[in-house]
């Protein structure tokens, strides 16, 4: 499937008019069969909801996009649509048609499903309901994130991965094409914004690190050395902080990103803190975070010849909805 048709499907459900999360999760789950929908729907407090994994992998749980009839992908990704941002749900698909050219790049065979556009999965743990709290995720290579809603609102939408590789395509129709840009950019300006007595401190490493240092643990912690603190950084070094630290919250919803905002905000932004390894320019491995008190994001650009990206937003109070799960053990077992 060409990378614009598969982009023009992904697109389908932008436009919806907004509805309740309960009904386009229900809608979603209405058109599973039997089968399907039994190794789609998980308890709550089941195990299951904190495997989290955004690499290639033999197997997952959940319903498989791959396997969705046009219908149930429609629904899938109209649930998708509503958990993201505009901005975040472009980059999630267009994460998903990115497989595609990858598969092209490393000259994989037709059938071989390794790099696959559609091998992304849905899995719900709970129902959907106004009453009583659930959650789910969408996974696969590159794309990972988890939600978690209570009484109709999205109260979780960490943790969450977005990756991609190539991370600036490098051939073909879509030559040029840098689905983490800012991303990347914006860490750049930064990082090239500090006076050499900055950089002693924001500097942590000559060399990236190999990987995101969380990878996929469930509780992730603060990381060690710091870096340069929000503090000792110009107002418009602040700034700049603030600009690159927006690009990741405005990937979620509206509702649960100004949420997230006003959390960092109440936990204090003179408390954040940014942390550089490696290159300081594009085409060599580079590393970057940004954390406070019950923040973490890193981002990562060391392999495939610093041209594969990896992020991650880590809410060290509340990934995967903890704070809900305590109170739902709570109630139901009182």
């Amino acid at each position: 499937m060409k990378v614009s048709i598969l982009l023009l499907f992904l697109s389908t459900s932008i436009g919806f008019a907004q509805s309740k999360l309960v009904s386009r999760a229900n809608n979603f789950l209405s058109t599973l069969d039997d089968k399907t929908k039994a190794k789609t729907v998980f308890s709550l407090d089941d195990p299951e909801r904190y495997n989290f994994y955004f690499v290639p992998r033999d197997k997952r749980e959940g319903a498989c996009f791959k396997f969705l009839t046009i219908e149930q992908r429609q629904a899938a990704l109209s649930l998708l649509n509503a958990f993201l941002s505009e901005v975040g749900y472009k980059k999630a698909t267009e994460i998903m048609a990115l497989e595609t050219i990858l598969k092209e790049i490393e000259k994989r065979s037709a059938d071989d499903n390794y790099r696959d556009p559609v091998n992304y999965y849905f899995v719900f743990f709970g129902t959907p309901s106004d009453q009583k709290p659930w959650a789910w995720r969408i996974e696969g290579h590159h794309c990972a994130v988890n939600f978690a809603v209570d009484k109709g609102e999205i109260i979780s939408s960490t943790p969450s991965f977005f990756g991609s590789n190539p991370g600036i395509v490098p051939v073909g129709e879509e030559k040029g094409k840098q689905i983490l840009k800012q991303e990347t950019e914006l860490g750049f300006s930064l990082v090239n914004s500090l006076t050499n007595d900055q950089k002693e401190k924001a500097v942590i490493a000559k060399t990236a690190f190999p990987e995101i240092i969380t990878g996929n643990k469930r509780k992730a912690e603060l990381l060690s050395p710091t870096g340069i603190s929000y503090k000792s950084l110009t107002k418009e070094q602040q700034s700049m902080l603030k600009q690159l630290l927006d690009v990741y919250v405005n990937n979620y919803a509206l509702g649960f990103s100004k949420t997230l905002m006003a959390k960092i905000q109440k936990a204090g932004f003179e408390n954040l803190s940014f942390a550089w390894a490696g290159s300081l320019s594009p085409g060599t491995g580079h590393y970057y975070r940004i954390q406070g008190p019950m923040l973490l994001i890193e981002y990562d650009n060391t392999q495939t010849n610093a041209n594969h990206v990896h992020t991650t937003v880590r809410d060290l109070t509340n990934d995967f909805a903890e704070d809900l799960l305590r109170e739902h053990y709570q109630k139901e077992h009182h």
